[in-house]
């Protein structure tokens, strides 16, 4: 059977229709980003919140039944792995609770991180343009 509920066209929509204090922890992630990467773009993605940055994908995030989740990658997590060892983690994902929500300043650190990432593949893809 198919689910007659509507999928979320923009952050506000999704955010909307979670509860309160999982809404309250990704709306201070969703101002972490927006800090760290003014000219992302927001969207949503997989059925998530997700920001775009230069056409590629930079972060996404999300509220699930018991916990809030934030995808920063792999690359981003190995990098701070001593500082998200009081959250779950398994590759590219980070879980944390309402209760025991993420510091804005460990989002920013993630988010400059992915923003490096993707620089540096812009840069390496010039480079390798140029010596074609």
């Amino acid at each position: 059977m198919r689910s007659t509920k509507r999928s979320p066209k923009t952050i506000d929509e999704y955010l909307a229709s979670v509860n309160a204090n999982h809404r309250d922890a990704l709306q201070k992630i969703r101002e972490a980003i927006h800090a760290v990467a003014p000219n992302a773009e927001e969207c949503i993605s997989y059925g998530i919140p997700a920001f775009r940055l230069n056409g590629r994908s930079l972060v996404f995030f999300g509220a699930w039944a018991n916990h809030c989740a934030l995808y920063p990658g792999s690359s981003a997590m190995k990098e701070f792995r001593n500082e998200l060892r009081d959250f779950q983690t398994s590759k590219g994902t980070l879980r944390f609770s309402p209760d025991n929500p993420l510091p804005v300043a460990l989002v920013k650190k993630l988010v400059k991180a992915c923003v490096a990432q993707i620089d540096n593949d812009r840069t390496r893809s010039k480079r390798n343009a140029a010596s074609s």
